[in-house]
């Protein structure tokens, strides 16, 4: 018999840990790949709390129970998990191991999947623990799997290749990268682990993933250039044999554990951030010397090359008239009032379906009216649904994933009848002013995403007022809508990779925001290249941002006498380029829509 509430799926899980000796069990959000998005296989904290969000997790006592989120869920977690189940707790002020400490009796047994976990939460974890006597235990099975009796398979879709075109380079050449840096590290072999560098090595995408184009398995690469690729034998076709070639051997995805524990007496690195804790503990129980070291795809794979940046180009410009056509229908029928944020969000995705290259959506589409437009990470479902209010601002992030290039935009726009409130267009244009000067920088070659985050940030500030999120994140090639290890965002906060030097060629989004609390929100997003910034006379490599996203901005939102000169001349200059990218590509009253909204300010 299937339990239905969450009540008595705890109640089932807590059986579970009693006839497994242990006290307590932690669940994050996760899979075997430390992934941001995972397959629905490995929901498991959905499952057991219905908990939507993609961070979070929570903590599992005999007598109690919490729900572990940072401040983009506050509102969410408490419309989402039963407070009579689950305390409320936020992250960083607290933690499960913190909290396991302050309320597990002493010598408590606490089970965790190792499988799930970083290297380096179990370490900070036992460390507490230790304080109070109590026992982290990894388990074998996990036991919500025991409990959860209809989970879902992990998908059996086919890997593919990924054209060289699209990429690039070839995986030959890739792999050859890789084995020089084994060779002068003096490692024999790195495990690479995260589904995106997988996919970009091998140059293979799948569809295991919603929003994101891998497929689950994972890389062994070897000094010798040489590679083994653990997959479900399911997942692999004949056209895809013959892509990898002979230099990669294909392996059943179970043999992955034992394989690691067959490497006695070899140096092998592993990524803490990116490879679980039972990756390291069976290279260590194998024999195998393992050292920490970083995923040698992830910088390489943020520097796009010249066919990935016109990809890119590419697949914006095909994005863009399908974001212009939609703009257009809301515009038309969101003043009546009868239309709700999953019937917009729905609209969007026909639009970009009418290009036969799209093959999914970047992420899960925040439609977000009114005052939900107020959480950045809102996440409309039939519960939130609501109808987009006449007279108010209405905001959309969403992205497409094309062969060719990854989308992500957000626009912000004002649904009449009437004008936006003074307060509105104020904040709205502080945003503005901000993703302008954030756009037109010039900075030293390898200066951080941090030393640049204030520039966005500044004319809010100017207002007293902030956003809470980072201001920009690495974008990936039809691959991971959210890619690292470039970031923009505050020094010192806790978003990693604030302090990685930016390069010529990676992306990032640029996305300045405001939010009012339960009125409105703001955000104005576009996707940016990293380019030589050309300047005569320089001391020394200088850097700037090509914008890549062209749709038009809501003037109706914008105080132009708030604008300086060379401001006003960003805006006619980015909209005559919109104008020009996008005109080919629509006729009709889409064209004219386009005509009028890319007039000079």
């Amino acid at each position: 018999m299937l339990m239905q509430t969450h009540e008595a799926r705890l109640d089932a899980l807590r059986t579970e840990l009693d006839k497994c000796g242990l006290h307590g069990f932690v669940i994050p959000i996760s899979d075997e790949h430390m992934s941001e998005y995972v397959g629905s296989y490995a929901q498991r904290l959905h499952w057991l709390t219905g908990f939507g969000g993609s961070a979070g997790s929570a903590a599992v006592l005999k007598d109690r129970a919490a729900m572990f989120t940072d401040g983009r869920y506050t509102v969410q977690v408490r419309e989402q998990v039963d407070g009579k189940l689950y305390d409320y707790e936020d992250v960083p002020a607290t933690s499960p191991a913190k909290w396991i400490v302050a309320h597990a009796p002493k010598g408590a047994k606490i089970g965790y999947d190792a499988w799930l976990h970083g290297v380096e939460w179990v370490e900070n974890a036992q460390k507490l623990f230790a304080k109070k006597g109590i026992e982290l235990v990894p388990v074998d099975g996990n036991p919500i799997d025991a409990v959860w009796a209809d989970r879902p398979q992990p998908s059996l879709e086919a890997a593919v290749p990924h054209d060289d075109t699209f990429a690039g380079r070839s995986s030959a050449d890739k792999r050859a990268e890789i084995a020089d840096w084994l060779k002068q590290e003096g490692y024999d072999a790195t495990v690479i682990t995260a589904l995106d560098s997988v996919a970009w090595v091998l140059n293979m995408r799948g569809a295991d993933v919603d929003n994101t184009p891998v497929a689950l398995s994972y890389v062994l690469a070897h000094a010798d250039g040489t590679a083994e690729l653990f997959i479900a034998p399911e997942k692999v076709t004949p056209e895809l044999t013959k892509h990898l070639g002979n230099a990669v051997r294909v392996r059943d995805r179970a043999d992955f554990q034992p394989a690691l524990a067959g490497l006695e007496g070899k140096t092998v690195a592993a990524d803490p951030n990116h490879a679980v804790a039972g990756i390291f503990q069976a290279l260590e129980q194998g024999g195998a010397k393992v050292v920490r070291d970083a995923d040698p795809a992830v910088l390489p794979k943020a520097i796009k090359n010249s066919a990935e940046q016109q990809g890119h180009r590419d697949a914006q410009a095909r994005d863009g008239a399908a974001v212009v056509k939609y703009l257009r229908w809301i515009a038309e029928n969101a003043p009546s009032g009868e239309v709700d944020e999953l019937t917009a969000a729905a609209k969007l995705r026909e639009f970009r379906g009418l290009s036969p290259d799209l093959k999914d959506t970047s992420f899960d589409t925040i439609s977000a009216a009114a005052g939900h437009a107020a959480l950045p990470h809102y996440k409309v479902d039939e519960d939130s649904n609501i109808k987009i209010p006449p007279s108010s601002i209405y905001l959309c992030d969403s992205g497409g994933q094309y062969p060719d290039g990854t989308t992500d935009i957000t626009r912000t726009v004002w649904v009449g009848p009437g004008e936006p409130t003074a307060e509105m267009i104020d904040r709205n244009t502080r945003v503005l002013k901000g993703h302008i000067e954030l756009d037109l920088a010039r900075f030293p070659d390898r200066t951080s995403g941090g030393a640049l985050d204030a520039l966005a940030r500044m004319h809010l500030w100017q207002a007293g007022v902030d956003y809470g999120h980072g201001t920009g994140h690495g974008v990936g090639s039809y691959l991971s809508v959210h890619e690292g290890p470039q970031r923009i965002s505050k020094p010192g906060g806790a978003f990693p990779g604030t302090e990685t030097p930016l390069q010529e060629g990676m992306i990032l989004s640029n996305e300045p925001g405001y939010y009012k609390a339960g009125e409105f929100g703001i955000r104005i997003e576009n996707l940016v290249l990293v380019v030589d910034a050309k300047i005569d006379g320089s001391e020394g490599k200088y850097l700037t941002f090509e914008t890549l996203t062209h749709v038009p901005l809501d003037r109706r939102l914008v105080d132009k006498s708030m604008m300086t000169d060379r401001e006003i001349a960003w805006w006619n200059d980015y909209h005559a380029k919109t104008r020009e990218i996008l005109a080919p590509q629509l006729e009709g009253e889409d064209l004219a829509w386009l005509e009028r909204e890319c007039k000079p300010l």
